[in-house]
């Protein structure tokens, strides 16, 4: 099929329309013949035609070069749009029958990347052996935007413009203890309990994704101001010292929902949320790799919340 419906004319001449698109871009008949491999008098003749067809003169010749003219803005929108959709339906179509390979570089907390991600990870690198995946665990956010990383989940939403991000899963904070703790200490039954117990909180160095993350040390405090047992810069060394029975302390729920060894103490309390976030670079946005293991972490998560309810 080489001819699309025209309500003027009847038909309009596609190998035309091709051309007419490649000259809007290049602004020259000369170095549109140059995209096309046609003569600079074989792609004048084509718009020349087109420009019989429909009656109206397409662009203003010049000395300079080509201008459109108000008819041929018109059309070079419509053009313009009509070869976009048919890239991004080649490469769709394209990467459909590719098997996603590649280095894969991904970013993200120790905390989320040692408890969350890498467990996940065995099962996507068996499902695409091609994809060459790295992790690169680190609390400082690699600038993606440069391709220190292909993709990054940040527990922050990105403040580049030049990025897309999409929302993967809310993260909510609770209170947990260890067994060894509990039968050493006791179960606080109350907010107000927590004044005699032992609290883990972030140090002044850290760099926690919501503000007051070290909201325990003011839950149902009393006149006397409570003291942490111990303060530490990232939350992945509060995961430790809690499973190692030193203190309280409050953890995501994605470092504690398949943990063995916590308790959840005081349920009905329930601390900030914030939202983490899928983000690549925009130039990254039709990436088979990338694409595969967004929707790898999408599915493995709507699969975690359907057996949580």
């Amino acid at each position: 099929m080489d001819r699309l419906p025209d309500p003027n004319t009847g038909v309009m001449d596609w190998d035309k329309l091709r051309i007419f698109h490649a000259v809007a871009e290049a602004g020259s008949f000369t170095h549109a013949g140059e995209m096309l491999n046609l003569s600079q008098s074989a792609v004048s003749r084509q718009i020349s035609a087109l420009e019989d067809s429909l009656g109206v003169a397409l662009f203003h010749r010049h000395a300079r070069g080509l201008i459109l003219t108000e008819q041929g803005e018109m059309l070079d929108a419509t053009t313009k749009d009509m070869f976009a959709k048919l890239a991004f339906t080649t490469a769709q179509i394209r990467d459909s029958r590719e098997r996603p390979q590649g280095d894969l570089r991904i970013t993200t907390t120790p905390g989320l990347g040692s408890i969350w991600l890498t467990p996940k990870v065995k099962d996507f690198i068996e499902r695409y052996p091609d994809i060459d995946v790295s992790l690169v665990l680190s609390d400082d956010e690699l600038d993606i935007s440069m391709r220190q990383a292909d993709v990054a989940i940040r527990l922050k939403p990105p403040t580049q413009p030049d990025l897309i991000q999409r929302p993967l899963m809310e993260v909510h904070y609770r209170v947990y203890a260890s067994p060894n703790y509990i039968k050493t200490h006791g179960m606080p039954s109350s907010p107000e309990d927590l004044d005699n117990h032992r609290l883990v909180i972030y140090g002044e160095d850290a760099n926690p994704p919501v503000a007051n993350l070290n909201w325990l040390m003011e839950l149902g405090v009393s006149d006397k101001p409570r003291k942490p047992v111990l303060t530490v810069n990232n939350i992945y060394g509060i995961y430790r010292a809690v499973r190692s029975g030193i203190g309280i302390a409050a953890l995501p729920d994605y470092m504690t929902r398949y943990a063995e060894n916590l308790v959840q103490i005081l349920p009905e309390v329930q601390g900030p949320s914030f939202t983490a976030y899928f983000v690549y670079p925009e130039e990254l946005r039709n990436s088979n790799r990338i694409g595969v293991f967004r929707d790898f972490l999408l599915s493995r998560i709507r699969e975690n919340q359907n057996s949580a309810s």
